[in-house]
């Protein structure tokens, strides 16, 4: 079952395995919703972009998805600051990045991000990405051979899922998808209902989020005008070849993963929301330095449910590079 398909039924109420999994409540893990990681801002193009930084070396640099932060990285990168420097971005539009008057296109999101690595002189680095900033780690990297040294995903928008070559290859998701490209519909659902906190979000986290993370989610997008980044992230995946740029873009990435020898890890959850299986297989077979690392029972949000099992897959696979 895919991402698309939870997030759809969780707005039409209807349970899951996967919801009902997150319904149980555990006692174990806990996972720590308050942090002491200092944040900064620096200036990029006409905004600012804000960042968690933590620990000294060779920089780690963490890229978060829709709709979440640097936030979500709060319980990782400890795992890794004894030995790098750990850096959470918080995406242009995004956390407490500044919000232009742009339509947060992947094409715009990655100007942004690429300008921040630009801002912060960053070389040789490690990418860590989720979501669509597994997105944006890959196409930093391709366009970026030289300057990065290796990249960890979890939970991506990314191929073999997308590009998508038509609505009917989605299936029982593609109305999903549809909804939320309605120019009605969809802003009704993202921007006035705030779907994607309030609902997708909490349905896509294996255990009850507590009040204070969701507030600390909650925070950048406490108006309905700032949550137009929302919107935009779906409306970019690449669908029966539209949006063109997005889905020339991902094409690219697709390319890409089957040609570079960059050292990738690959980190996986149970029983996720992007069909681990078949997935890992796609990367098993077109990758060819991949490492893998399964942490355990997550969904889509895996930061959140899976922390400790991450950071110390991600430290135990830094080490080995900098062997």
């Amino acid at each position: 079952m895919t991402y698309a398909r939870i997030l759809l039924l969780a707005l039409l109420g209807v349970s899951t395995p996967f919801m009902a999994a997150s319904s149980v409540k555990l006692p174990l893990p806990v996972i720590e919703e308050t942090h002491n990681i200092e944040q900064y801002a620096i200036e990029v193009k006409d905004s600012w972009m804000t960042y968690l930084e933590q620990g000294e070396g060779k920089a780690v640099v963490f890229v978060h998805g829709n709709p979440t932060s640097s936030y979500s990285w709060r319980n990782i990168m400890p795992y890794i600051s004894d030995t790098h420097r750990a850096i959470a971005v918080d995406l242009i539009g995004m956390g407490d990045s500044g919000k232009p008057d742009i339509d947060y296109t992947f094409k715009e999101q990655y100007q942004y991000f690429s300008r921040f690595i630009n801002r912060l002189d960053l070389d040789e680095i490690i990418l860590v990405g989720h979501d669509w900033g597994a997105a944006i780690a890959w196409l930093y990297a391709k366009r970026h051979p030289r300057k990065v040294d290796g990249l960890a995903f979890m939970e991506g928008v990314l191929p073999p899922q997308f590009p998508a070559e038509s609505y009917e290859s989605l299936g029982p998701v593609a109305d999903f998808f549809r909804t939320l490209r309605d120019p009605v519909l969809g802003p009704m659902l993202v921007i006035d209902q705030n779907m994607w906190i309030e609902q997708a979000l909490p349905a896509s986290v294996n255990r009850t989020l507590g009040e204070f993370a969701m507030e600390m989610y909650r925070a950048p997008y406490f108006v309905p005008e700032s949550r137009k980044p929302l919107l935009a992230w779906p409306n970019q995946l690449p669908i029966a070849r539209e949006p063109a740029q997005a889905d020339r873009l991902m094409r690219g990435i697709k390319r890409f993963m089957r040609k570079t020898n960059m050292p990738a890890l690959y980190i996986y959850s149970s029983p996720s929301v992007e069909r681990s299986p078949q997935v890992l297989d796609w990367y098993v077979d077109n990758i060819e330095e991949l490492e893998t690392a399964y942490v355990g029972q997550g969904l889509h949000y895996l930061p959140e449910d899976q922390p400790d099992a991450i950071g110390r897959a991600l430290d135990e696979w830094l080490r080995q590079l900098d062997d």
